[in-house]
C-alpha cells in the first residue's frame, strides 16, 4: 500500500514539476487537412509510462478546415484540443488541464509507422513524464 502511494505521488510529482528529462523543443509548422488527413478518426492510444500503462481515446477532426481534437481517459474528463501543428511526418496535439489545482501542459505525437501502423507519445509538463506506444483506429460501427 505504501508502496503504491509513492509511486502515485512520484507520477502527480512528474507531472507539475518540469525536471531533466524535459525534451527538446520541436520545430513545428501549421497543419492543413491534407497534412491532417492520416490522422483524423478515433484513436485507442496504449501508452506505457515510468509507473505503468494507459490507455486514452483520442479524437482527430476537421473542423471548417481548422484540425482539432478531443482527449479522454478513465481518470481524465474528455479534454478539447485545439492546438495543432507538424514536425516532420508527425502531428503534434497539444492542451492542458488541470490536477490537483495545478496547469500541466501535454503534447500527443502521433507518428505513422511501418505496416500501416501509428506510433503514439505523450509528453507530460514539457516532458517531465512521457508515455509511449501505438495508436490504433477504432472501427466504425457498421
Amino acid at each position: 500500500m505504501i508502496r503504491t502511494l509513492i509511486a502515485g505521488t512520484a507520477v502527480i510529482a512528474g507531472l507539475v514539476i518540469p525536471g531533466p528529462a524535459a525534451h527538446a523543443a520541436q520545430s513545428t509548422a501549421p497543419v492543413t487537412a491534407a497534412d491532417a488527413a492520416p490522422f483524423i478518426g478515433e484513436w485507442t492510444l496504449d501508452l506505457q509510462g515510468p509507473n505503468g500503462p494507459g490507455t486514452f481515446d483520442l479524437t482527430v477532426k476537421l473542423e471548417k478546415e481548422k484540425v482539432t481534437g478531443e482527449i479522454a481517459s478513465g481518470t481524465m474528463p474528455t479534454q478539447p484540443i485545439a492546438d495543432v501543428s507538424k514536425a516532420e511526418q508527425s502531428l503534434l496535439l497539444s492542451y492542458s488541464f488541470t490536477w490537483e489545482n495545478n496547469p500541466v501542459d501535454a503534447v500527443v505525437k502521433m507518428t505513422p509507422a511501418p505496416e500501416g501502423k501509428m506510433n503514439a507519445q505523450i509528453a507530460f509538463a514539457s516532458g517531465a513524464y512521457i508515455m509511449t506506444g501505438t495508436a490504433a483506429k477504432k472501427e466504425k460501427a457498421k
